[in-house]
């Protein structure tokens, strides 16, 4: 039965969005995945939408799929550029990968306004500021 099936947990597997300065001197918001782990893992898929409530209307942005094949341990990798338009709305990232051919899977959904200057912590890896879900 389904309640006797039991997931592999996920830990020391984060997601972060950081605000960054371009090669053009322009300000850009990009999504990492961060790998916290000492082993690598591999077939690293991932899901992102947005959803919510904005201007008392119910919005969805687009499913976006990105393929980031392997992440060494103690690593990261950029997932996308997000936009600042979104971050009124609960924006969901769908991790999945495996570690010696064992399939884990993880959902980070940071909620409406939450990615925002005042929550910025260090991100460790990156070393630069931002906002994390491990």
């Amino acid at each position: 039965m389904k309640k006797d099936i039991r997931p592999p947990l996920v830990e020391n597997i984060a997601i972060a969005i950081v605000k960054e300065v371009n090669d053009q001197q322009e300000e850009e918001w990009n999504v990492y995945l961060l790998n916290l782990k000492q082993e690598n893992i591999e077939g690293v898929l991932v899901t992102s939408k947005g959803y919510g409530i904005y201007n008392n209307e119910d919005v969805k942005t687009s499913v976006l799929h990105h393929s980031l094949d392997s992440i060494k341990g103690n690593d990261f990798k950029k997932i996308e550029p997000i936009v600042e338009n979104v971050f009124g709305l609960s924006n969901e990232f769908w991790v999945s990968f495996f570690i010696k051919n064992v399939m884990y899977d993880k959902k980070y959904v940071f909620l409406p306004e939450s990615i925002k200057i005042e929550n910025f912590i260090q991100i460790p890896i990156i070393n630069k500021k931002g906002v994390i879900i491990k």
